[in-house]
């Protein structure tokens, strides 16, 4: 019974990794608004990094859930 509420808080863990992702996303986000704002020529090569950040940096939160379903599931 114990293991089960301990696979639990592990799992409940491993997803909080999304949320250190969610600031670093809303951070870059700003950051290339701002950048934008600055430079508004430059939008098309801001927004390619931006997108490219995005989505590298998403990558964790979706390890993140895998996981903790590989947890609650396999477990």
């Amino acid at each position: 019974m114990m293991v089960k509420g301990l696979i639990a808080i592990a799992a409940g863990l491993a997803v909080c990794a999304g949320l250190g992702t969610g600031i670093g996303e809303g951070i870059a986000a700003s950051k290339a608004v701002e950048a934008v704002g600055r430079n508004p020529e430059a939008e098309g090569k801001i927004r390619t990094m931006m997108i490219l950040g995005i989505a590298l940096s998403e990558t964790v939160a979706i390890y993140g859930l895998l996981v903790s379903l590989i947890l609650l599931f396999v477990y």
